[in-house]
């Protein structure tokens, strides 16, 4: 179906339904919070409004979305349900990664596409194992079956697990030189377990279990872009460009990711100030005559937060525009943004909490799960000691260039 000048475009009209989306993932977070039970109705929601395949390119049939647009999104679905704003944004950087350079075959995409017309079909990479190290050879080994291979090996931190569709798993091959690829498993194989290990202090509904795999079949054309672990040493040639063609695309991916998750924690942060505001304009002490919100002390401290939040979605918005618009600069600068946003939304969510008092920590309000799930967010960042010597690094660099 085409859409005239009249007609709303397939982003905008997936956009339109946020608020009452976010409204009722709000209704149920306390509940999936408590009981640390998946979202089911909430991803229903998202589905529905169109939103969990917002980044299908217009070739697919989809609505082309941005990264602009994806971190609009993640920042309002983070106000309602942090936990589905996370699982979200793993299946929207899925699709946003075949518009960019199609790695799923064209008849598994294909195969994506029609589950996802049908319900929601959520999808993430597996890559953290127990104990991994970067630059380690990946624990979880394909052997050959056939024309196909058998995956054995334990992921963890797998964010949606019980309800993948898809799961993407990175692994090494048993060959005497090993390669390194993505094998692309059904949610339903014969061989995939869940092991619920998720018992964290906030994201809680998140299932972020581990995945077991034993000896799960995977067809040849479902192992993708397999590479030898260990290049040897020489002069420059085809395999180096493809390499470094893999890191650009290695980068943009990452910047995707960074931007995106960093608008689900400002969009937790703005829930908790949402509720702060309300709290400031409803609570009046016994030794007051008016609401603590009339008192110079805690507007001062509320414009405090209001101007983190600020920084922090001006950061987050304006490097994804310039994302969107092929800037190299901005790119790798969305790693310290990362940083630099969850520092503020998590100083914001506290802010509010000490602002509040005993009512912020009681069960009874969703300020003190808005600050579980903010301090869980940094689950997502590298070590902060990573992302600071690369930025200094970085400095260094540019400084001794003539």
């Amino acid at each position: 179906m085409t859409t005239t000048a009249a007609d709303p475009s397939p982003v905008a009209a997936a956009l339109a339904g946020l608020p009452r989306v976010v409204d009722l993932l709000a209704a149920r977070a306390e509940e999936h919070d408590r009981d640390a039970t998946f979202p089911y109705q909430g991803i229903e929601a998202v589905h529905e409004a169109g939103l969990l395949t917002l980044t299908v390119a217009q070739r697919y049939g989809g609505p082309g979305g941005t990264l602009a647009d994806t971190v609009r999104v993640l920042a309002q679905l983070g106000r309602g349900d942090a936990s589905v704003a996370v699982v979200t944004a793993f299946t929207l950087l899925q699709h946003a990664e075949q518009a960019r350079r199609a790695p799923w075959p064209a008849a598994g995409y294909r195969r994506l596409l029609t589950e996802s017309r049908r319900g929601p079909a959520l999808v993430n990479t597996l890559r953290a194992e127990p104990g991994g190290r970067p630059g380690v050879l990946p624990g979880t080994v394909a052997r050959r079956d056939g024309d196909g291979w058998r995956l054995t090996g334990r992921k963890t931190y797998c964010t949606g697990a019980e309800a993948l569709a898809w799961m993407a798993v990175t692994a090494r091959t048993d060959e005497p030189e090993p390669r390194v690829g993505t094998f692309l498993v059904r949610g339903e194989s014969e061989g995939v377990e869940i092991d619920p290990t998720w018992d964290q202090l906030g994201l809680r509904a998140s299932a972020s279990h581990d995945v077991v795999l034993d000896a799960v079949r995977v067809p040849a054309e479902l192992a993708l872009g397999l590479t030898v672990a260990r290049r040897p040493e020489g002069g420059k040639d085809a395999s180096e460009r493809t390499a470094g063609d893999r890191a650009a695309e290695a980068e943009l991916a990452r910047a995707w990711h960074d931007l995106a998750l960093s608008a689900v924690a400002v969009g937790v942060a703005r829930a908790a100030q949402a509720w702060l505001v309300r709290f400031l304009n409803q609570r009046t002490p016994a030794n007051l005559t008016e609401p603590l919100g009339a008192l110079p002390r805690y507007r001062c401290a509320l414009g405090e937060i209001e101007a983190q939040l600020i920084g922090a979605e001006e950061l987050v918005e304006g490097l994804a525009a310039r994302v969107d618009r092929g800037e190299r600069e901005a790119v790798v600068r969305t790693g310290p943004a990362h940083l630099l946003a969850t520092r503020a939304a998590t100083a914001a969510v506290q802010q509010a909490v000490a602002l509040t008092g005993n009512p912020g920590l009681s069960r009874r309000h969703p300020l003190e799960r808005y600050l579980r799930d903010v301090l869980s967010s940094r689950v997502h960042l590298p070590p902060e000691e990573a992302v600071l010597e690369s930025a200094g690094r970085a400095a260094l660099e540019r400084g001794a260039r003539p």
